[in-house]
């Protein structure tokens, strides 16, 4: 039929602009199937508002001195298209006065060599669309942006939430960054954000094309402002950013897959009520814990609960980003949860 002709010809011309296929979305868990961390976390003004919350994505609040927020994996998704979780974001606790040093957004921090394809920095720098599904109560412009962390660069675009309480299918498409630069390495490449509220500080200057990073082209365009009323509710999906200038049907894979990918930025450990080691002849057992997946870099290490004198990583005597060892005391000693944390 027309749609799947339509599908195959965005596919073929994304492909022909050096992208298409496998693993084509640049964003890692843009369906919300993966949270390790758990499905609700609760945000409050006084200075606990940013952290990961669903795998890859980090919420964060500026300057808030009311807003109250909970951010839960959801089950409300668009009919019809394969998905069965979102990110909800719930207004709690309304933002009286959004002053102007104040905002909120939803971000990812892309792995910078996992963006070489892009060809930054040269004269064959590549577009790529991104493309994601929307909905809430509250309808108006938006603003997302991505920021070009080696280059210190931005570029943005809004887009419009048309009905109340009605998933909506948004596509923006950036072109290529020819005087960029994204390193081949670890780090941080981009950063997607997602505005859902800002003050005046980060709008007003405009970011159509990539230019130097400044605070007024962060958000530039945003008018709804979701920390307005304790009503208010968000919900996002289906988020893939891919090579070219055509958006394709999101890429859904494996659940393994999606798991494994987060897994290289934070994974949690949980141990059986044993002292998991070797007993050293003394009164120390000796563990030695290899991670479900190599590690982006060397992680920090948090044993949440259990009974242990000591818990290494690299820099105090383990072998580097793929095992830990710890040293458990006593013949009651054991190790109930570690919290294994490589995020960018």
């Amino acid at each position: 039929n027309m749609s799947k002709a339509a599908e195959l010809a965005s596919l073929i011309g994304n492909i022909n602009a050096g992208g298409g296929g496998v693993n084509r979305n640049l964003i890692i868990n843009g369906a919300m199937n993966v949270s390790q961390r758990g499905t609700s976390h609760a945000f409050a003004h006084d200075g606990t508002a940013n952290a990961y919350t669903l795998d890859r994505f980090f919420f964060e609040t500026n300057a808030m001195d009311e807003l109250d927020v909970t951010v839960t994996q959801d089950s409300s998704v668009p009919s019809g298209q394969g998905f069965s979780n979102s990110m909800k974001v719930d207004i709690t606790t309304a933002e009286s006065t959004l002053a102007s040093d104040e905002f909120v957004r939803i971000l990812q921090k892309i792995e910078a060599q996992n963006l070489q394809v892009l060809n930054y920095g040269t004269s064959d720098a590549k577009t790529t669309t991104l493309s994601f599904w929307v909905k809430s109560n509250l309808t108006g412009a938006f603003a997302v942006s991505m920021y070009e962390a080696d280059g210190n660069r931005i570029i943005g675009s809004t887009y419009t939430i048309s009905s109340a309480n009605t998933w909506e299918k948004k596509t923006i498409t950036f072109v290529g960054d020819t005087g960029g630069t994204i390193n081949d390495d670890n780090g941080e490449g981009f950063w997607l954000n997602f505005c859902l509220a800002t003050g005046s500080d980060r709008t007003g200057t405009a970011n159509s094309s990539w230019g130097a990073f400044a605070n007024a082209k962060l958000f530039n365009g945003q008018v709804a402002n979701i920390t307005s009323s304790a009503s208010n509710d968000f919900y996002l999906t289906g988020v893939q950013l891919e090579v070219g200038q055509n958006p394709t049907e999101f890429e859904h894979e494996p659940h393994i897959v999606t798991e494994n990918k987060c897994m290289r930025y934070f994974e949690q450990y949980q141990g059986p009520n044993t002292h998991g080691g070797n007993y050293d002849g003394g009164s120390t057992y000796i563990g030695h814990l290899f991670y479900k997946v190599r590690k982006r870099t060397q992680p920090t290490l948090t044993g949440l609960a259990g009974n242990y004198s000591n818990l290494y990583n690299t820099s105090t005597g383990s072998l580097g980003n793929e095992d830990i060892m710890y040293f458990v005391s006593g013949t009651s000693g054991y190790i109930t949860k570690i919290t294994i944390d490589a995020e960018l």
